[in-house]
């Protein structure tokens, strides 16, 4: 009995717990935000308000259920996303066309003051708030990474301490009242508006009232009928007009953000509530004595950020390098001489431990192991400096191209060539193969059925469609063939219609599965899907129609004539089989090695050495870099021979070649084609750079 009350109770719990949210409890910090928020919940009932002291206590709130969401700033996103709080950024402000999602830090001072960015030692300061974005964390971030504020790190003083020996005094919201860095605070110093200096009003307030000569703000921080009495501060020491904030700024840094607990179900009641709003201005302070209450008053409008996006993502590398020089938590000589590989999925991590021990030299392994279930997990613990390294196909090189990585290594795959000084890569030619007696081309495609090798894969489809969406500018591929084949699309599709299956007559559970139990899926299978008449086109890669045909290949390719078939590719004639140099819809790279450009030489250096031990021709026989045991393809392909050098500044999109990067460029339009993690590296125009 009690067991089934207990049940029953826990069956409660759950069901209460996973309800959803009946309003957005917003946390706001000051009496001002507060008028501004009952205002809001009396013109849209979906809100309520908490009330809490500081920024922090509304994270906690947050982090507790106490509250759902308030806007920060960058710096607070990144204390937000921390282990100990979990939350994430789900919409984005806009400032509309002078800096979309993204916003200047600037270092604004009276006209005619005299002085540039690196004389600032001795001068009296005014910042947005201690760990604030444009108010301390890039300037400080700044002035430590050109050497004009020296701290020798965390072990020798907080960072607060350098900065107050620095400056004559100043005024940072949040510092230890009694400090040199409140001195200059007119009201408690505190990380609140009532701090009368606090936040970019504030700050600039500091300078206008000359209790600082400087002020570390963002760029539309001073009103227009103020500009002609202020400079910007460049970082090449000369000054410019207050409306130069796009050549002479400290960083671009990522707009204010709403964070919220990680739920997919709040976040998005959260989104359509605020879009939900009538007659109520979210981004005027207007009437509440105060300013950039609740949001900032400079913003236009709201941006749901692609999903799964982190602080970190929503941050970027660059500004996330600021945060960890502020932090310089770890001592010289204390980074492990090792790189971390990261392997996907449990075959591959058993065969990276199997490696790592194998590479111990001295006292120290050489390679040491992380794991993530996907690729693009591995890519984040990569940004992130979790990781180092890891082989990814062509798609992947541009996913990880456009989150900042760059590809190092590529895999060789003919033996002849490891030894050549010219570094020929590797690489095969994805084509497009008709019935020569159908009299299909490339002009005459639409309407026809199609064989793919799989969704999402290079040559039989990422490739393919991009070179169709260049011509028909509409995303729905359903429109342009009849029917076809692409493993592993939705059951319902009619790119499942034409798929085989295992050959089974009756529930036949592998039809359009992208595995080897359907009979049509890879490359092969696409060239089968053709011969068998299921479709009129196959997107394949070259040497397929020659590995099936003329007495070889498998049984059903036993009667198969190469003559038969030839190429069709845009602009061009039909070709033969034979012609895929000429006739081809792109030339596909092998798989290439990624890391952080910074970890480059490194990468380079220990894999050099690895493949020398246990390559295809390594002197030690106990570990085969290039062989899987437990599975196929695993770290590396089977293929590999050996890995050769990408030069030097090489960027993904040189690497990839014009026609790939094109393709999938085009390919890039259509949102479904898109992974998470590239939407949200390339969410921010300030990322992009």
């Amino acid at each position: 009995m009690k067991l089934l009350l207990c049940a029953t109770l826990l069956g409660f719990l759950a069901t209460v717990l996973a309800a959803p949210a009946e309003k957005v409890k917003w946390c706001v910090k000051s009496d001002a935000e507060y008028q501004k928020c009952l205002a809001l919940a009396t013109a849209a009932p979906a809100f309520s308000c908490v009330k809490k002291d500081n920024t922090i206590d509304c994270i906690v709130a947050i982090k507790a259920g106490d509250a759902d969401a308030i806007t920060l700033d960058g710096g607070d996103v990144f204390t937000a996303g921390l282990n100990n709080y979990d939350l994430q950024p789900i919409i984005a402000e806009d400032y509309g066309t002078t800096s979309d999602t993204c916003y200047y830090a600037v270092a604004v001072v009276k006209k005619g003051s005299g002085f540039g960015f690196r004389d600032l030692k001795g001068k009296k300061s005014c910042h947005t708030g201690l760990g604030k974005s444009a108010g301390w964390n890039i300037p400080i971030g700044t002035l430590l990474t050109m050497n004009i504020l020296e701290w020798a790190g965390i072990e020798d003083k907080p960072v607060e301490e350098a900065v107050s020996s620095f400056f004559q005094a100043s005024c940072a919201p949040g510092a230890t009242r009694g400090s040199k860095l409140c001195e200059l605070c007119k009201g408690d110093c505190s990380r609140s508006h009532s701090e009368p200096y606090y936040d970019y009003a504030g700050a600039f307030q500091c300078l206008v009232e000359d209790a600082g000569e400087v002020a570390f703000v963002k760029h539309l921080t001073v009103p227009d009928a103020e500009k002609s009495k202020y400079e910007l501060l460049c970082k090449d020491n000369s000054r410019a007009p207050i409306d130069n904030y796009k050549t002479c700024n400290l960083a671009r840094v990522p707009a204010h953000a709403v964070v919220t607990r990680k739920d997919a179900q709040l976040a998005e009641f959260i989104w359509t509530s605020l879009n939900g709003v009538q007659g109520f201005n979210l981004f005027s302070s207007e009437g509440y004595t105060g300013k950039n209450l609740m949001f900032k008053d400079s913003t236009t409008k709201l941006v749901k950020l692609p999903p799964n996006t982190d602080s970190f993502l929503y941050l970027g590398a660059e500004y996330m390098s600021v945060l960890r020089s502020l932090k310089k938590e770890q001592l010289p000589g204390t980074v492990s001489p090792a790189i971390k590989w990261c392997a996907v999925g449990h075959a591959e991590t058993v065969k990276c431990d199997t490696w790592s021990i194998n590479s111990v030299d001295g006292e120290n392994a050489v390679i040491e192991c992380q794991s993530a279930p996907t690729v693009d997990e591995c890519l984040k613990k990569i940004m992130r400096k979790e990781a180092d390294a890891m082989a990814v196909d062509g798609g992947q090189v541009y996913t990880a191209g456009k989150c900042g990585l760059v590809p190092v290594m590529v895999e060789q795959y003919e033996n002849n060539l490891c030894s050549s000084s010219e570094g020929v890569a590797s690489s095969y030619y994805a084509v497009a193969v008709v019935k020569k007696s159908s009299g299909v081309t490339w002009e005459t495609l639409q309407g026809k059925k199609s064989c793919h090798t799989g969704m999402g894969r290079t040559a039989g489809w990422n490739i393919p469609m991009g070179r169709i969406y260049e011509r028909t500018k509409d995303c729905d591929f359903t429109k342009f063939f009849s029917s076809g084949c692409a493993p592993g699309a939705d059951a319902n599709s009619p790119f499942c219609s034409q798929c085989a299956g295992s050959g089974k007559a009756v529930g036949d559970e592998a039809k359009c599965k992208a595995s080897a139990d359907e009979q049509y899926y890879g490359y092969a299978g696409a060239f089968r899907c053709l011969v068998e008449g299921a479709g009129d086109v196959a997107f394949i890669k070259h040497t397929i129609v020659k590995e099936n045909s003329d007495g070889v290949g498998p049984a059903w390719a036993s009667a198969v004539s190469s003559g038969d078939y030839q190429l069709i590719c845009p602009g061009k004639e039909p070709a033969e089989i034979t012609d895929f140099a000429n006739c081809h819809l792109a030339i596909v790279p092998a798989h290439a090695v990624v890391t952080r450009p910074e970890s480059r030489a490194d990468v380079i250096r220990i894999l050099q050495d690895q493949q020398a031990k246990f390559g295809s021709s390594g002197s030690d026989p106990t570990f085969k870099l290039f062989q899987s045991d437990q599975g196929k393809n695993l770290l590396f392909k089977d293929s590999t021979q050996c890995l050769q050098e990408v030069a030097a500044g090489k960027s993904y999109g040189q690497f990839l070649g014009p026609e790939y990067t094109n393709a999938m460029a085009s390919l890039r339009h259509c949102s479904d084609s898109t992974p998470d993690l590239e939407k949200s590296c390339t969410f921010h125009s300030c990322q992009q750079a």
